[in-house]
């Protein structure tokens, strides 16, 4: 049976990858972790509009991979998704490629939970720009699902807080 695959969105400092792992470890299965920031280090720089798509569909193929590993049980949580790029594209330069849109579109997951920005942002290298920015991405991220009609649930507070939430929503690890 393929494991549930769980997206965890939001924008840069928001505790994705934390929760993430943290996740993984309590429900004893794996996670994906974000595709982009491994762009980055190798790249040494951000991304430029023609390597949006190479980015999204990068990260889906690793998810793909993942759900297929023997460790994961039930559940496979996938820090950003390709609808998290998308969001950047509209952010940075007011379009979405025909390509990136097919994979925003492919949003299929068993649960969407969004990271609210009410975690103190904090820089890092390349990556993440502002607090300003941060917050406008996390409007646009929520107008994205509301646009897509794709249920999510907002996440709040701090680590325990949120993995709390999500228990209370996807059940106890078995």
């Amino acid at each position: 049976m393929a494991p549930r695959r769980i997206a965890l969105l939001g924008a840069e400092s928001t505790g994705k990858s934390t929760l993430a792992d943290a996740l993984a470890r309590r429900y004893g299965t794996l996670w994906v972790p974000e595709y982009l920031r491994e762009f980055v280090e190798v790249h040494a720089r951000v991304p430029r509009e023609d390597d949006q798509g190479g980015i999204a569909r990068t990260q889906r193929e690793r998810e793909l991979l993942l759900a297929r590993d023997a460790r994961v049980r039930d559940f496979l949580f996938v820090d950003t998704t390709p609808l998290m790029t998308a969001v950047y594209s509209r952010i940075y330069w007011g379009r979405v490629p025909p390509d990136l849109l097919a994979l925003e579109a492919a949003h299929d997951y068993a649960w969407t939970l969004v990271a609210a920005p009410d975690l103190p942002w904090v820089p890092d290298g390349l990556q993440r720009e502002s607090e300003e920015v941060r917050q406008r991405v996390h409007a646009q991220l929520l107008a994205v699902l509301d646009e897509r009609r794709i249920p999510f649930t907002l996440l709040t507070g701090e680590l325990e807080d949120r993995l709390r939430q999500v228990e209370a929503l996807i059940g106890p690890p078995r």
